[in-house]
């Protein structure tokens, strides 16, 4: 029997949605970083939060590469780009081998000043902007700012890790507030040294599209899916990169009817090489999407990269999901938290992929995997991250003289 037969809807959040506090209006600097798309999305996803629900608020959200030189932009992606797809072994080796608070610190006077020196024209925007708070979506702007509230400045300085496991990177003594995905992200943080009292479980900020309640059924009809068979949501991540087109020539092996959604993100040249393609079972090739809280919702398992937004956003939506050999790195620590609390499944090699997605599919361990990653979803993320970032201004005001 598919799971579909026993809830047509996703059920609401049963907690209740954070309060955010009435206070004098702030000026409020979102600041971010173009790389992999993850920390981009939380950024405009916490704008977007804070413009509903505190629309006195003066809030900006600003991008560090769209304040440097092209060239340095276009280096800083593509390395991170073609470590990721190229080298992930390189690149999980640096994860390691940078994931270390003592080092981090002793490195900390030469990072906050060459970071301050590569993007004067951010720094000279928080002088212009003067914010009460600035929030980092990513930690290079937790660097400058480290760098800046050594020189004086009082902004209130906001780390909002996007994964769930917070690497050293993101941490520095100059930060008032730490923004966490969960307990274990907030307890490996103060076995590291923060300070217990600025960490706040708020969940990774995500879309408020991603926790408003979807009729499933209806979405699939909306969506011209059958209801009576399984859905498979394959993501290839913003940048569209990952072995895609190999992971639906396995699904081909698979002798169970089901369909397949495919999302190409922005690499238009994988889209069309797919589109071309005949397979096995139904299947939907499918560009930059905007309507991705449909598609999951609608989808009875995701497989996908588990980068900390994708995984947010589908814990939210209570989609459980099965992640393909995760990359060294933020990504294997992503992977690790969610198998731990049953909410996904792993393979390591694309040809055993067919028989454990076959085993999966409308089984009891799917709907068990599904009320797990409903348990670890924080659908108002964002809004909770405006709550303690205003709770805690309002506090500090109120201390001062």
């Amino acid at each position: 029997m598919s799971p579909w037969n026993s809830n047509d809807s996703s059920a609401p959040d049963p907690r209740a949605r954070p309060a955010v506090p009435a206070t004098d209006p702030h000026r409020v600097l979102i600041a971010t970083v173009t790389a992999g798309g993850g920390h981009l999305q939380a950024a405009r996803a916490l704008e977007a939060a804070w413009r509903e629900h505190r629309p006195a608020d003066s809030v900006q959200t600003v991008d560090l590469l769209d304040l440097v030189p092209r060239l340095q932009r276009q280096l800083y992606i593509q390395t991170y780009v073609n470590l990721v797809e190229h080298a992930p072994e390189l690149w999980g080796m640096v994860f390691k081998k940078t994931d270390d608070p003592a080092l981090v610190q002793r490195w900390s006077r030469f990072r906050r000043r060459f970071a301050q020196v590569t993007n004067r024209r951010f720094v000279s925007h928080v002088a212009e902007f003067n914010p009460h708070a600035v929030v980092c979506t990513h930690y290079l702007p937790v660097e400058i700012m480290g760098h800046l509230k050594q020189g004086g400045s009082r902004a209130f300085t906001v780390s909002v890790v996007t994964d769930f496991e917070a690497h050293s990177l993101w941490m520095d003594p100059h930060v008032d507030l730490y923004c966490v995905a969960a307990d274990a992200t907030r307890s490996s943080l103060t076995a590291r040294g923060a300070d217990a009292s600025r960490v706040a479980v708020t969940g990774i900020p995500i879309a408020p599209k991603f926790s408003t309640p979807l009729r499933r059924l209806a979405l699939r009809k909306q969506l011209a899916l059958r209801h009576d068979l399984p859905v498979l949501l394959v993501l290839s991540g913003g940048f569209g990169m990952g072995p895609v087109a190999e992971i639906l020539d396995a699904l081909k092996q698979i002798p169970r009817p089901l369909q397949v959604l495919v999302v190409c993100g922005r690499n238009e040249e994988l889209r069309q090489q797919l589109a071309t393609r005949d397979y096995r079972h139904a299947t939907r090739v499918l560009g930059f999407v905007d309507d991705m809280h449909h598609l999951m919702a609608a989808a009875d398992l995701i497989l996908t990269k588990p980068g900390g937004l994708t995984t947010s956003e589908a814990l939210a939506l209570g989609r459980p999901l099965f992640i393909l050999n995760p990359i060294p790195g933020q990504e294997s620590a992503n992977s690790d938290f969610l198998l731990e609390r049953g909410a996904a499944v792993k393979v390591n090699r694309i040809e055993d992929l067919p028989f454990r997605l076959d085993e999966i599919l409308d089984s009891s361990q799917l709907r068990a995997m599904a009320r797990a990653a409903k348990r670890l979803g924080h659908p108002d993320s964002a809004i909770s991250v405006c709550v303690e970032v205003i709770r805690r201004l309002a506090g500090r005001n109120q201390a001062q003289p």
